[in-house]
């Protein structure tokens, strides 16, 4: 086990065995047999609910729970004895986070939530008065007031209207001029279940030399995202809906190539090279993503985020990068075509590529809120989106789980 000495009133940082999770050999046969039905036996909301609003607040996995649950035991009866291996996990999630979009570990920052990781890239830019950042309509507010606060910087933002939840790449393109400096958009929009084909919008920008920032929210580990053949500029997610972990935990990726243009405005301890030189502090900021985690991190939240993304990488690893997406889109496609049979109509896209697992609907004469309410009576819970109501459905859901859904529905029809 390496150890890095970090000064007299420093911590000692041990990098290695003791971020490894002995479960996940354990896990390897029963992922090999049958992934989704051991994804199900990891979710201790399936023991009552019939759980379909991850596009909301995930419930935490099983692996999550533990990990933050043995924190907690640790902060009350070590302290800070242990502050080593809990920062060790932090680097384990980078590390984790790295594989899971193939890119480089130096590429990844810690965040609270995706708002953080927009606003550090909307706060940060060098803008100048005149540029513009094009985003489409409907976006979740997150993706929205980072981009309409630079206005008072003198930077322009342009809003592409959607045509019934879908954003077409040729408006947002359209839109654009040699003022644009980003295209801001979401990777699922999070009312419509929408998502974006990344690839086609990535090429068309930086053929015209302007970058993208992805909000990917609504599909980080659901869907695979290769930054080595898609260049993304600038990504944020929050681990607490699709990735299964507590509220207050995610990350957020700068390419590398732009680290040095984005000023950090949130400076600390955290941000330099030499961080646990209290003594002597200077202020070089480190040159990784990691400049902009400026101080204490939320080490319980993080480590339940880095538990429960584990899942997501031991699936991959066993099926490929595409068995996620695909389970979730074929039981989207499953729900869609239940709710026709009853004369309901959704949003799915036409395109298998622009569906996820967002399924939002509307059943004629019936408030959704009703619907809703309905729902958590019978232990089935969704919510309310877009004039709509929304299911959004996760690997391990099943077909029993869609037959209560459909029960609660067509008791309005």
């Amino acid at each position: 086990m390496a150890t890095k000495n970090t000064g007299s009133q420093g911590r000692n940082l041990q990098i290695g065995s003791d971020c490894d999770n002995a479960s996940s050999s354990a896990w390897l046969d029963a992922i090999q047999s049958d992934p989704w039905a051991w994804w199900r036996s990891q979710m201790p909301i399936t023991a009552k609910f019939a759980y379909f609003d991850h596009a909301a607040v995930g419930p935490l996995s099983q692996a999550a729970f533990a990990a933050m649950s043995n924190f907690l035991a640790q902060a009350s009866q070590l302290g800070d004895t242990v502050w080593p291996t809990w920062a060790a996990r932090n680097e384990k999630l980078r590390q984790d986070s790295a594989e899971l979009l193939h890119c480089s570990p130096r590429e990844i920052c810690l965040v609270p939530n995706t708002s953080t990781g927009i606003n550090i890239v909307a706060e940060g830019w060098p803008w100048q008065p005149g540029d513009s950042v094009v985003i489409p309509d409907g976006e979740f507010p997150s993706n929205l007031f980072p981009w309409l606060n630079q206005q008072s910087r003198g930077v322009e933002v342009r809003i592409v209207p959607r045509h019934n939840g879908e954003v077409r790449i040729s408006d947002l393109i359209e839109a654009a001029d040699q003022s644009t400096r980003m295209i801001a958009v979401s990777w699922v929009g999070y009312a419509s279940g929408f998502r974006l084909d990344i690839d086609e919008l990535v090429a068309q920008a930086h053929q015209r030399g302007i970058l993208v920032f992805l909000d990917a929210i609504q599909g980080l580990g659901m869907f695979p995202l290769d930054l080595e053949k898609v260049p993304v500029d600038f990504l944020a997610a929050d681990g607490h809906k699709w990735l299964l972990g507590p509220e207050g935990a995610g990350i957020a990726m700068i390419r590398s190539e732009h680290l040095l243009k984005i000023r950090v405005g949130n400076v600390g301890w955290g941000s330099v090279k030499n961080s646990y030189n209290y003594n002597d502090p200077k202020l070089e900021l480190r040159d990784e993503a990691a400049r902009f985690e400026a101080g204490s991190a939320n080490m319980v939240g993080l480590g339940g985020l880095s538990a429960s993304l584990e899942m997501f990488l031991a699936v991959r690893r066993c099926h490929g990068d595409q068995a996620i997406g695909d389970r979730v889109v074929t039981l989207a496609t499953r729900l869609d075509g239940l709710l026709r049979e009853l004369g309901v109509q959704s949003s799915l896209a036409e395109d298998p590529k622009n569906r996820s697992g967002i399924v939002n609907f509307s059943v004629a004469g019936a408030e959704p809120a009703a619907i809703r309410s309905r729902g958590l009576e019978q232990d089935v819970v969704l919510s309310c989106r877009g004039n709509g109501v929304r299911a959004s459905i996760h690997a391990y859901n099943n077909e029993e789980d869609l037959q209560r859904l459909v029960t609660v529905v067509r008791s309005f029809c």
